[in-house]
C-alpha cells in the first residue's frame, strides 16, 4: 500500500506535467550556469560545491574529508582525490585535527575564499534573476495543495455494533 507521501491526492494534469518540466528546465539551467561559471575560473562544478560547503560549514565545527564526502554524496576515496586537487590548486589546506590525530581538518585558503566569493556573487545574481520563475512554481504548487485539501473527502465514521 502506498504511503501518504507517495499517494497523489488529485490526478496529475497536462498542465501539471508542463509545470514540472518547466521547473526542471529552470533547475537544469541553473546547474548549467553554475558549471560554466566554475569553468570560467578553472574549476569544476564539484570543486565549486566543495568550496561552498566548506565556507558554509559552521565555523566552530571542524570539517573533515569524511564530512565533505557526506555533503557531496561521494565515497571517501573520491573526496580525498577532490581535496588533493583543491589543495594542489592552493584553494584549501589540510591541518592536523585538533580533536583526533588520525584525521585532518579542511580550511579554505585566502585564494580559495576570494575565488569562492566571486563565484558565489555570480550565483546569487543568477538566483535573483530566476527567482520569479521559482516563486511562481512554488506558489502554484502550494495553491494546488491547498485546493486539494479543500475538496478531500472526509472519512466516514462507522458506528460499531456495540453502539448501534
Amino acid at each position: 500500500m502506498p504511503s501518504e507521501t507517495t499517494r497523489s491526492r488529485t490526478p496529475i494534469t497536462n498542465e501539471d506535467y508542463a509545470r514540472l518540466a518547466a521547473f526542471r528546465l529552470v533547475l537544469r539551467g541553473f546547474l548549467h550556469f553554475s558549471e560554466e561559471a566554475a569553468a570560467e575560473v578553472g574549476l569544476t562544478g564539484q570543486h565549486y560545491q566543495a568550496l561552498l560547503i566548506l565556507r558554509g560549514w559552521p565555523p566552530d565545527l571542524p570539517m573533515t574529508i569524511n564530512d565533505l564526502a557526506q555533503q557531496l554524496f561521494l565515497k571517501h576515496n573520491s573526496a580525498v582525490g577532490l581535496v588533493d586537487r583543491l589543495a594542489g590548486d592552493g584553494l584549501l589546506v589540510r591541518a592536523p585535527s585538533s580533536v583526533d590525530r588520525r584525521k585532518v581538518e579542511l580550511r579554505l585558503t585566502a585564494r580559495g575564499s576570494r575565488l569562492l566569493a566571486r563565484l558565489a556573487e555570480r550565483h546569487r545574481s543568477e538566483l535573483q534573476r530566476i527567482a520569479p520563475e521559482l516563486e511562481a512554481f512554488f506558489h502554484e504548487l502550494a495553491r494546488q495543495q491547498d485546493a486539494s485539501k479543500e475538496v478531500a473527502p472526509k472519512p466516514v465514521r462507522r458506528r460499531s455494533a456495540a453502539s448501534a
